[in-house]
């Protein structure tokens, strides 16, 4: 066993942690950014070289075993000490040359980042950009992204976070479909039109439901999760839907609709890691996201939080 020690590949506790946390191979592929069949191997592995068997499944998941709980507590020591090991070389690293790895969700990353990280690297033609879309939380403790934009105010501890602004939004449908449905009063817009809804996520159904509107998912003829799919339906006449103005007005086929009723707006968060913001080239690109971002959000923000 002691020689086991001195060959046990860190990858394999890696993926063993993942399944952990996220439940399921599926959900700890998605966090690794590997596949499913990958991170099941890999647990595997591990259990033939300890000789143990660490998770039970379960129809919905991966369960660990009392074997697998033994080793969570040994597991994440050797995670946070490999966290430690990053932050201390990126931090002492003054070299503005390297990798910068930022993750958005999925609709900004499409909409509005390439445009500024194509600006960024005429500004800095040696730093190497990573953009990583995605809706789910990129954990910045253990290097999985260098900087994060967020819709949420983070709550990791040891990172600073930078509010932004607010994105602004607003209630859209295209030229040709507003026509063919023809003239409609503010008070009958949710009578007339059709609109495009979330499929699982009920986001919108409490959004109309705060506005004192009572609606069910059948309110929705048309559903998808995802977000840049939401708005290519909605910019192919399939019924109204909100969106960014910032990005809605860059289409000359749609019109912005009155509901009748305030929407709310998103709050814009960039974070990175304490250690990371102090390697140079996070700290520069995290000034130029934010010079960036600041002009297309409304009611910008200057708050920092450390």
């Amino acid at each position: 066993m002691a020689a086991l020690a001195e060959t046990l590949d860190w990858t394999l506790l890696r993926a063993f942690l993942a399944v952990a946390d996220t439940g399921s191979l599926s959900g700890a592929a998605r966090l690794l950014q590997t596949s499913q069949p990958t991170v099941g191997r890999q647990v595997q592995a591990l259990e033939q070289a300890l000789e143990t068997s660490l998770f039970r499944r379960k129809p919905k998941g991966m369960e660990l075993t009392e074997a697998g709980s033994d080793l969570i507590a040994p597991a994440r020591a050797m995670q946070i000490a490999a966290r430690d090991i990053v932050r201390k070389a990126g931090g002492a690293g003054r070299a503005m040359s390297g990798t910068v790895r930022v993750t958005a969700s999925v609709f900004m990353a499409h909409h509005v980042l390439p445009k500024i990280f194509a600006d960024i690297r005429r500004s800095l033609p040696e730093v190497a950009l990573e953009l990583v879309p995605s809706d789910e939380a990129e954990n910045l403790l253990f290097r999985e992204a260098d900087i994060a934009v967020r819709m949420y105010r983070p709550e990791q501890l040891d990172v600073i976070t930078r509010h932004l602004g607010d994105v602004e939004l607003g209630l859209f449908g295209t030229e040709s479909y507003l026509a063919r449905i023809g003239p409609v009063d503010t008070g009958e817009v949710l009578e007339r039109y059709d609109f495009v809804g979330y499929d699982r996520g009920e986001r919108l159904i409490r959004g109309f439901r705060d506005a004192g509107v009572n609606v069910t998912r059948e309110f929705f003829p048309v559903r998808c999760d995802s977000q840049t799919t939401y708005w290519e339906l909605v910019r192919a006449g399939c019924g109204l839907g909100f969106a960014s103005k910032f990005v809605a007005s860059r289409d000359p086929t749609m019109r912005e609709v009155d509901l009748g009723v305030p929407i709310p707006t998103l709050p814009v968060w960039l974070t990175a890691h304490q250690a990371m913001r102090r390697t140079p080239r996070v700290a520069r690109v995290f000034d130029l996201l934010a010079e960036a971002l600041v002009p297309i959000l409304t009611r910008p923000g200057a708050s920092t939080v450390s």
